[in-house]
């Protein structure tokens, strides 16, 4: 089973760090309130946790 992990981009990037600009296009979000569906490995939840504060994770 491939688990699945869809998170959100909930706040703007402007006035942000440019590495954490650079993963949150990473994790395939363009704008404000963007959904991107991704596989639940050890790297995109390192990735999810360093902007965790521009980002949710829905069900």
């Amino acid at each position: 089973m491939d688990k699945k992990i869809k998170v959100q981009l909930v706040k703007g990037l402007i006035g942000t760090r440019e590495s954490h600009r650079a993963t949150v296009r990473g994790l395939g979000l363009r704008r404000v309130n963007s959904v991107s569906e991704l596989e639940d490995t050890p790297s995109v939840r390192g990735m999810i946790n360093k902007v965790s504060y521009l980002v949710k994770v829905v069900a």
